[in-house]
């Protein structure tokens, strides 16, 4: 009895982290591209800045991990450890990391080139990468519903290459256009191949893996991130910009640094929403939370910068919508049937069990 009482509080807790993870995760994704598009339209011109901010809140990380040392120090006394990674772990977290600072870049690059709408529904594309990896690398499985739904994104990515400069800011060339198309296509694929990534890393640790232990991780990533876009900031001399950026700024120069803190807060609840999703769920199921909230991006920006929305946005947008109602009914079609097989073999289980009682066993061997 207490250990079903133990398995079910565990599963509450873990259902209330998904949860939580769920709400990050959405705040980071619709939030962390509109307010990175607010800082180029204003007069913003440093990618390496932008790209810097995505990880670069990564002391906000501390709390949590503040907080959890706290709440174990209570019930294990003084001995108790602040933190529990080991060097392994470590180096394949900076590892991560790295790759990760590249996929910053990436990814501002296109932000900085295309409009909101556009550079959301290309990173849809990121799905089918995700899921490509996650069976290579954690040996993913797939329902006909998951499938269905990575082959639709991915084809409603690729209908936004149908009329590419359809959306193109004004003064922007078209082989600039183009470039922040495949830069942000590049880093859609290089995040498909990290969210799988992040889940190996788990798998193979050579420890166990705790929500506190995964904080950890996501620390060491988003430093190396940093380092990583800091040394491209320090060659490109953003630094020394910042002030006179800042004095330009249309929004004005107080504005200008409340957008360059709000955006590191903001893309840090994205990274440890997908984290959080990975350690409760899976990488895939990580990959599709970050493709769901894409329209809702899209339309937002549609709402708030009045960008342009064409009839490849409109068809590329009905298919992801199309794609997320086909993953998630498949799910629970899956889950339901999975219940119902659990629970016929409990009923097996019992049936067997009263064959095998004693009662039944003595009249077994009474009978000639």
């Amino acid at each position: 009895m207490e250990a079903n009482h133990e398995e079910k509080r565990n599963a509450a807790l873990k259902r209330a982290l998904l949860i939580l993870s769920c709400v990050l995760l959405s705040i980071g994704a619709c939030g962390g591209p509109l307010i990175m598009r607010l800082y180029f339209i204003h007069g913003g011109k440093r990618v390496w800045l932008s790209s810097w901010l995505e990880t670069g809140g990564w002391p906000i990380i501390f709390i949590p991990i503040a907080l959890a040392y706290y709440h174990r120090r209570t019930t294990e006394g003084p001995s108790t450890k602040l933190f529990f990674m080991k060097l392994p772990l470590f180096i394949a977290s900076a590892v991560i990391g790295l790759l990760t600072g590249i996929d910053d870049y990436l990814y501002a690059y296109g932000v900085a080139r295309l409009p909101v709408s556009t550079a959301s529904l290309i990173t849809a594309a990121h799905l089918a990468f995700t899921a490509l990896f996650a069976f290579l690398l954690v040996k993913q499985k797939f329902t006909s519903y998951s499938i269905n739904c990575i082959f639709l994104l991915t084809i409603g990515a690729a209908v936004l290459g149908l009329n590419t400069s359809a959306d193109r800011p004004k003064g922007e060339s078209d082989k600039q256009y183009i470039a922040g198309f495949m830069m942000t296509f590049s880093a859609a694929a290089l995040y498909g191949f990290v969210l799988p990534l992040v889940e190996l890393t788990y798998k193979k640790a050579k420890q166990t893996i705790t929500y506190a232990l995964v904080l950890e991780v996501q620390l060491v990533m988003c430093l190396f991130a940093t380092i990583f876009c800091t040394v491209g900031m320090l060659i490109n001399n953003d630094f020394k910009v910042i002030p006179r950026e800042a004095r330009n700024f249309e929004l004005g120069e107080s504005r200008y640094y409340v957008v360059l803190v709000f955006s590191a807060i903001v893309w840090q609840g994205f990274f440890l929403g997908a984290i959080g999703i990975i350690f409760c769920a899976s990488s895939l199921l990580s990959g599709i939370v970050i493709a769901v909230l894409l329209p809702v991006t899209e339309i937002l920006a549609v709402i708030f910068y009045h960008e342009k929305f064409q009839a490849e946005k409109g068809v590329a947008l009905a298919l992801s919508l199309w794609g997320f109602v086909s993953y998630f009914y498949g799910e629970r079609k899956y889950s339901k049937q999975k219940e119902s097989e659990m629970k016929n073999e409990k009923e097996k289980e019992v049936e067997i069990g009263k064959k095998d009682t004693p009662e039944t066993a003595e009249v077994s061997q009474l009978d000639p």
